[in-house]
């Protein structure tokens, strides 16, 4: 049974402890919602250039913009984004699930990981996947320049056909509760059934051609850096709820352990009356 001193102890580490979570869900609600905010301004920008190219792309030929182009896929590669850190539930453990699972239905041989983030970089490499690309340690200084980089090396693979076809999975945000597990195209461009209509009504300056070959490489940017920004609000989201859950933990311990220490206190003080009481009766029958 454990001793008066050792619950004490383990009391207070366990309150150290949450003060701990506490602070980290504080700070994690703070970056969260500056987080948030500049995720949720960045869609609709994002979001109007790809519908201006999905409509677009249907009245032109394809061939008019490399990055454009379908072709035979012979090389494939996943873009994995995950976060720096742990701490934050399973934001990035069903990141590297699902990842294992698309690599393994594919054959580890036949498809190509750039990992966003040092979780799942550390992660698979370890493991021996075929890592062609990291970028980590710069979510706490998150800016469009990191979008483009991570952008500029994608095109340039897929521009000398080292890749035919680009995926991303991440964490898209929903709410402070709910970070959706995401699959997207990224390379080739998709166009998406509802909007493949030709749109004969639109008069376009300059001319579709010359729209869509700007809008190309600007939408690849815009999409990379609005995936980052909702995979650093759903980090900082999960972190906090993570946080918090661990807190409300250390009080329900900490409540266990000081019933659990009145009880051993109360057990100490029976014992000694006892002693006392046994003491006393024999010295009387002395």
């Amino acid at each position: 049974m454990a001793t008066l001193k050792e619950v004490k102890r383990r009391i207070v580490a366990v309150q150290k402890t949450q003060q701990v979570t506490k602070a980290m869900k504080m700070v994690s609600a703070a970056k969260m919602k500056k987080s948030t905010n500049r995720m949720l301004e960045a869609r609709p920008y994002s979001a109007k250039i790809e519908e201006m190219l999905q409509h677009l792309l249907p009245a032109i030929d394809r061939q008019i913009h490399p990055l454009l182009e379908i072709r035979e896929i012979k090389e494939r590669a996943l873009l994995v984004i995950t976060g720096d850190k742990g701490l934050c539930g399973s934001f990035n453990s069903r990141i590297i699930k699902r990842t294992e699972d698309i690599v393994e239905s594919i054959g580890k041989d036949k498809i190509k990981l750039i990992c966003v983030g040092k979780k799942g970089d550390e992660y698979f490499r370890k493991r021996g996947y075929q890592v062609i690309g990291s970028f980590t340690q710069f979510f706490n200084d998150l800016d469009f320049e990191h979008a483009a980089k991570i952008s500029r090396m994608i095109s340039k693979l897929y521009l000398t056909h080292g890749l035919d076809e680009v995926k991303i999975i991440y964490n898209k945000y929903r709410n402070v509760i709910v970070q959706e597990l995401t699959e997207d195209a990224y390379l080739p461009f998709e166009i998406e059934e509802e909007t493949s209509e030709h749109y004969n009504d639109f008069l376009f300056e300059p001319d579709a051609k010359e729209i869509v070959t700007n809008l190309v490489e600007k939408n690849m940017t815009t999409r990379m850096w609005q995936i980052l920004l909702e995979s650093l609000a759903s980090e900082y989201s999960a972190r906090m709820v993570a946080m918090d859950n661990a807190t409300n933990n250390a009080n329900d311990m900490i409540k266990s352990l000081q019933l659990k220490y009145n009880k051993t206190r109360q057990a100490a003080i029976t014992s000694e009356i006892l002693e006392v009481v046994s003491g006393a009766e024999a010295m009387k029958n002395a």
